[in-house]
Parts: C-alpha cells; sequence; structure tokens
C-alpha cells in the first residue's frame, strides 16, 4: 500500500508541476508574482503528501525564525525541506548548485525568484559570486538558505560543513540560524517511497553575526547533528512497517 500511494502521490506531484507551471507562466516577469506561484507549488505538494501518503508535518522553535535578514543553515535530506523552509519564511533565497538552474520549470521558477546558484567547481570564483548576490538579497531583506554539507546526507549520517556558511555569515553580517529535521526517515531519496507519519522541523538557536569562522562551522554541526539523530530515532521508532 505504501508503494501504491508513494507512485499516486509522484503522478500528483508532476501533473501539479505540469499544471501551475503552465498557468504561471506570466509570473515569470516579476519576481513578486514568481514568489506567489513558488509557495503555492510548495503547498500543494505539501497537502498532496498528506493526502496521499499521510505524511504530515510539524514546526519546533518557530518564534526562533526572522523576518529579517539571516543566513538559515539547514540539514539537507530530501527534497522536503526545500518545500516546507520556502512556505515558512517570507522571503527566501535558497543557495542551489547550478545543475538545478537546468531543470524546466523549476530553474525557471528558481531564478525568478532570485535563488543563487552555485558551480561547485569553480572554488574561490563560486565563493565571491554566492556572497555578491547574497548581498543584494539581504539588501532586500531576505534570508539566505544555505545547506552547509552541500549536497544531500542520508539519514543517520553528515558530511563535513562547507566553508560557504561561515563566508555569507561573516561577509553579510546577519544572525545564522540552524534548522534540521527528519525528513529523510519519510521522504527517501534515492527513490519515490514516502512513509505515513510526521516530519518534525526544528529550529534550534542562533548563532551571532560575529561568532567567528571556526567557531561558527563547529557550533553548526554540534547544534545539527545530535538533533537531527535524536529527530531520526524518534521517527524511525513511530515507522509503520512498508507494505
Amino acid at each position: 500500500m505504501i508503494q501504491l500511494r508513494s507512485y499516486l502521490y509522484a503522478a500528483f506531484m508532476a501533473a501539479s508541476t505540469l499544471v501551475i507551471g503552465v498557468l504561471g507562466l506570466p509570473s515569470l516577469l516579476r519576481r513578486d508574482w514568481a514568489v506567489g506561484v513558488s509557495k503555492a507549488w510548495c503547498r500543494t505538494l505539501l497537502w498532496g503528501a498528506r493526502v496521499f501518503c499521510g505524511l504530515r508535518w510539524r514546526v519546533e522553535g518557530r518564534e526562533l525564525l526572522t523576518d529579517g535578514p539571516a543566513v538559515i543553515a539547514a540539514k539537507h535530506q530530501s527534497m522536503w525541506e526545500t518545500l516546507a523552509i520556502m512556505t515558512l519564511l517570507p522571503d527566501a533565497a535558497f543557495v542551489l548548485k547550478r545543475e538545478l538552474s537546468r531543470i524546466p520549470f523549476f530553474g525557471w521558477y528558481a531564478r525568478a525568484n532570485g535563488f543563487i546558484f552555485v558551480d561547485r567547481q569553480a572554488g574561490a570564483k563560486a565563493l565571491r559570486e554566492m556572497t555578491g548576490a547574497a548581498k543584494e538579497a539581504v539588501a532586500h531583506g531576505r534570508q539566505i538558505v544555505i545547506f552547509p554539507e552541500g549536497t544531500r546526507s542520508p539519514i543517520g549520517e553528515h558530511l563535513p560543513y562547507q566553508p560557504g556558511v561561515a563566508a555569507l555569515v561573516r561577509t553579510l553580517g546577519v544572525p545564522c540560524v540552524p534548522v534540521t529535521h527528519n525528513a529523510g526517515v519519510f521522504w527517501r531519496h534515492p527513490g519515490l517511497e514516502r512513509r505515513p507519519g510526521t516530519i518534525v522541523l526544528k529550529i534550534l538557536d542562533p548563532f551571532p553575526a560575529d561568532t567567528p569562522r571556526p567557531a561558527l562551522i563547529a557550533g553548526l554541526e554540534e547544534a545539527i547533528e545530535p538533533a537531527t539523530r535524536a529527530l531520526e530515532a524518534e521517527a524511525l521508532d513511530s515507522l509503520e512497517p512498508a507494505a
């Protein structure tokens, strides 16, 4: 049953992306319009996950999120956290790998939203381009969302945190808010399997803008990783067996 519901949801995702993507094409002319359409798409997919897969979610520590400029350092396990964070923040600018900009619909809307695309092979040049684009976004009161590991990590594991997050915080002079969750337990990657249950997205205590670079990297790992393991354990204990 879980597999069938997961396949039905995958079809719903594809259909929703096509319909919203086509109907929303005029919104690509203005960033605020594109943001509205993108948020509607995210909410539609989250709603579909609940209806088709029994997958709900809740937020802990929401009061720690700011409406003003900040760097949001989020654990990355799946597509789900991008959808959820997009709906939580008023005007987010995600830092994403450049390859994603080439995906039809997603790439078009991400560019129209003013997301920041990074060529991970470009080294120092990529870092300069990222911080330059982030400065412009923060000047307009936006929040920068970055995945410190640079890519998705499997449940129960973590990759070394990259220096880009510390460079952003130092250059922008804004606080850094750690975010974790247990989405990977329910929203499996790779594959289409979506398990029923409740994803917990947890906002952790922010780091001040003047936190030294080594202390920030170490502090983020020490805050995010144990919290992630605890949320994963809680989710695994409640997980329904696949059928």
